[in-house]
């Protein structure tokens, strides 16, 4: 399946992301740091970066900028507890293929995944 990345300042968040992805077959790699997802994503194949808005040293935004510039074909789920109009318009218009709000649903969460995929993989 897809190697996918969970970036997210609260680990216990990212975890349950992963065990919901892994359930579907995926590889997912979980950090809550901003520097160590970046390098891993500039050393490793990632097909789908799932990135919380609100981290530790940057924002969401800026994340998935770095990884576009490191991977331009990544494609990125951004996600958060705050949604605003103008977050959600932002994050589609630099390239985020989805903005999803948190608490994640997880049958939502299977189905943006899987359509990110279907149209990319």
């Amino acid at each position: 399946m897809a190697s996918i990345l969970v970036l997210d300042d609260v680990i216990d968040a990212a975890i349950l992301v992963q065990r919901i992805l892994e359930k579907k077959g995926h590889a997912v790699h979980v950090f809550s740091d901003e520097d160590l997802a970046l390098f891993f994503v500039r050393e490793n194949r990632v097909d789908l970066a799932i990135i919380d808005m609100k981290l530790r040293k940057m924002e969401g935004i800026e994340v998935m900028s770095e990884m576009k510039k490191l991977r331009p074909e990544i494609l990125v789920i951004l996600m958060t507890g705050f949604p605003t109009r103008e977050s959600a318009a932002k994050a589609i218009k630099l390239g985020a293929f989805a903005y999803s709000i948190k608490p994640l649903d997880k049958e939502e969460l299977e189905k943006t995944v899987a359509r990110a995929l279907a149209d990319n993989l």
